[in-house]
């Protein structure tokens, strides 16, 4: 982590020239199963970085482990492949070290919710401004095939040969619970969509956090079909603009409205409804937010895509940087470390 931090620190973080996403690919072989939605969420980023402005010295990418963990070594910026459900804690302290990187962190459902859900909640909780994108394949891909936080009851894995018990983790209103000010849902085939959430969320100035459904093709495959399949999708998802009547299917003539705050699905053109009954999505409303993503799991109910929340709260690294100099500042400087260490707080046992 030193030579990392070392190594950024001495960066020029100078633009060379206009970027495009081929100089975010790394010159080594990517090595996910041929189908994985890892390759398009890759691919995403890559074409949206070089339209942030910012130097490739001032990005890196700190990961996990598992599939999604594999990331850093097929971007061409820093990185640092860390320990199974830390990569979140690496980060945050990197952050604070050097608020002027902009850091991602791929992972994944198990990395992120499992081992990783209590670093997770607290970055949270924090703010820290880092963009986390978290691959949701409802399954243990890289172990071969274990049910994760996310699978569903009655899926059967190499772990639950007679079905998941389990109730599964709802990873976007666990983000809003636990505090993210930026949280979003996209699908890995959609890519025109998912680079718009990323870009979205490189703009956010605080916790990102997108969720993105990918498909496994080997332990977990066809589980987003209905999502993904251009025949069905109309009917179960719903696309979250801000600014927009939240309208879905075939021929758009489906509304989704509240009884009290419960979400109810109407047909636009039947009796005395018409689309200004349907809500007007508003990112910077968090109760909203929270209903929009506990319809998640209802079957009766479209799986909502988008931007659920983009709010802005005080950031931690910005925060605790800036009460830093102002104590030294107040202190006149600290000239000994060892009368720091040796101050008036302390005793003989």
């Amino acid at each position: 982590m030193e030579y990392i931090l070392d190594s950024i620190a001495n960066a020029p973080g100078e633009l060379q020239g206009e970027l495009n996403a081929k100089d975010f690919k790394a010159d080594i072989d990517v090595r996910w199963c041929a189908g994985c939605g890892d390759y398009a969420i890759l691919a995403s980023l890559q074409k949206v970085l070089p339209t942030l402005g910012i130097a490739k010295e001032k990005i890196c990418v700190v990961s996990g482990i598992g599939c999604s963990s594999r990331f850093p070594y097929y971007m061409s910026t820093y990185g640092f492949h860390s320990i199974h459900g830390r990569a979140l804690a690496i980060a945050s302290g990197l952050k604070f070290a050097r608020p002027d990187l902009s850091i991602w962190v791929p992972t994944g459902d198990g990395d992120c919710m499992s081992i990783g859900g209590n670093h997770f909640i607290h970055a949270c909780r924090r703010n820290v401004d880092l963009n986390v994108i978290m691959f949701n394949n409802q399954i243990y891909s890289l172990t071969k095939g274990q049910y994760s936080p996310t699978s569903q009851p009655g899926q059967i894995t190499k772990s639950s040969p007679f079905g998941v018990v389990d109730n599964p983790f709802n990873p976007a209103a666990l983000a809003l619970g636990a505090g993210a000010t930026f949280v979003a849902r996209a699908i890995a085939n959609d890519i025109k969509h998912l680079s718009q959430m990323i870009e979205k969320a490189a703009m956010h100035r605080g916790i990102s956090y997108i969720e993105v459904y990918t498909n496994c093709v080997i332990f977990n495959d066809g589980v987003f079909n209905s999502m993904s399949d251009k025949k069905t999708q109309k009917d179960c998802i719903i696309k979250l603009e801000n600014g927009k009547p939240l309208t879905f299917g075939e021929n758009n003539d489906k509304g989704l409205k509240l009884d009290g705050f419960t979400p109810v699905v109407f047909d636009i053109n039947s009796g005395n409804n018409s689309i200004n009954d349907a809500i007007v999505h508003n990112e910077n409303d968090s109760t909203l937010a929270y209903i929009l993503a506990n319809m998640t799991y209802n079957p009766e109910l479209p799986r909502p895509f988008g931007i659920f929340q983009d709010i802005q709260k005080p950031i931690y690294d910005v925060e605790a940087n800036a009460q830093i100099a102002r104590i030294q500042a107040e202190a006149g400087g600290i000239e000994d470390i060892n009368a720091l260490l040796r101050g008036s707080d302390n005793w003989e046992i």
